[in-house]
């Protein structure tokens, strides 16, 4: 079972003062944060795209350079890479260029994207949403399995027997599928053997336990070893030493983000009701003191499948020194509990979905 952090590197306006802090602080805070993750034994840390002003983080790729330098065992992923409006052939090398700097410790999460600003900036048409990523995928996963390419498509000039360096430590460079939910994108990933990561930010996660069988099947039909293809969750939360105080630092901030999020959507109010339900044990929100979130971890992995989770931590702007605080309970004393019991069941031969 693997634990880490995943981030979007927001710089929304703070709750209580209204002031806005600088991309470039953000971004030094969050390679603070890595640095951290690292040494508190967390085993990955992920960073988001997106191209708007309330978010720091366009290239992760660059951002978890900046860390890799200063790390030694965590392993670095984009939290997704928008591959859809994104060049193939740039985003290999950016990641193999990671993953030289950080010794093979690079990933890659491709997804589509939630947010759509980065396809206007890059020239690309709505309408083709989908034929993108399915295009750029196919791109992406033969940059990975040949040094030279031969490749035509549809939205990029056609590669003729080109070679694409860097060439990454690992063989090969881990690609995971990013999703939402979607049963398309699940069975997608399953058919290709690349790893998934689920975001449950709403709803029951018991309720994505469907999908990820959903996805073994089609892994399995397409005569993939499914006991070697982790899957892995990516949802809000929060800790803290007591879980008032877990809830209480993390309502105002998430209630921001969320409101912000759900005009330009059509959603409904997000209120401390709202909040205070998907905290529940069944919830989506993994807020609370260690043991708690612990619990939840724990009741995700063996009724799920969950093989790897990401905390994403902070939602909208939180004190750095609260963000750090979190990032250290999650490495020494939740992650340690959820090994354990997990180790427990293995040599308990009890099942594990």
């Amino acid at each position: 079972m693997e634990i880490g952090i995943s981030t979007f590197v927001e710089t929304s306006p703070d709750v209580h003062t209204g002031e806005v802090m600088s991309h470039a602080q953000r971004l030094r805070e969050v390679v603070e944060e890595i640095v951290l993750a690292d040494r508190v034994g967390l085993d990955v840390y992920g960073v988001g795209e997106h191209h708007r002003k309330d978010y720091a983080a366009s290239s992760p790729a660059v951002v978890l350079a900046a860390a890799a330098a200063q790390t030694k065992q965590i392993r670095l992923t984009s939290a997704v890479t928008v591959l859809s409006s994104d060049d193939p052939v740039r985003v290999f090398q950016d990641f193999a260029t990671l993953d030289g700097i950080s010794g093979g410790r690079a990933e890659i999460m491709a997804g589509r994207g939630s947010f759509i600003e980065s396809f206007p900036l890059f020239g690309y048409d709505l309408d083709d949403y989908d034929e993108l990523f399915d295009e750029k995928l196919e791109l992406l996963l033969k940059i990975r399995e040949s040094e030279h390419v031969t490749w035509e498509g549809g939205h990029r000039p056609a590669i003729p027997d080109l070679g694409v360096y860097p060439r990454p430590v690992q063989n090969p460079l881990p690609v995971w599928i990013g999703s939402g939910g979607n049963q398309e994108s699940v069975i997608r990933a399953g058919l290709l053997g690349l790893p998934l990561v689920l975001a449950i930010i709403g709803g029951r996660p018991l309720q994505f336990a469907p999908l990820v069988k959903l996805y073994k099947r089609a892994a399995a039909k397409a005569g993939h070893d499914v006991s070697h293809l982790p899957v892995a969750s990516h949802s809000h939360g929060f800790i803290a030493e007591d879980t008032e105080t877990a809830a209480d630092k993390f309502f105002p901030s998430t209630q921001a983000s969320m409101n912000v999020i759900g005009r330009e959507r059509g959603w409904g109010h997000y209120d401390r009701s709202t909040f205070d339900a998907a905290r529940s044990f069944e919830g989506a929100l993994y807020v609370g003191d260690p043991e708690t979130v612990a619990n939840k971890i724990i009741h995700l992995r063996k009724n799920v499948g969950i093989t790897r989770f990401f905390l994403h931590t902070p939602l909208g702007t939180m004190p750095h020194e609260d963000v750090m605080r979190a990032i250290e309970l999650l490495g020494t004393e939740v992650a340690p509990r959820v090994r354990e019991e997990i180790s427990r069941w293995e040599a308990a031969g009890e099942p594990i979905e």
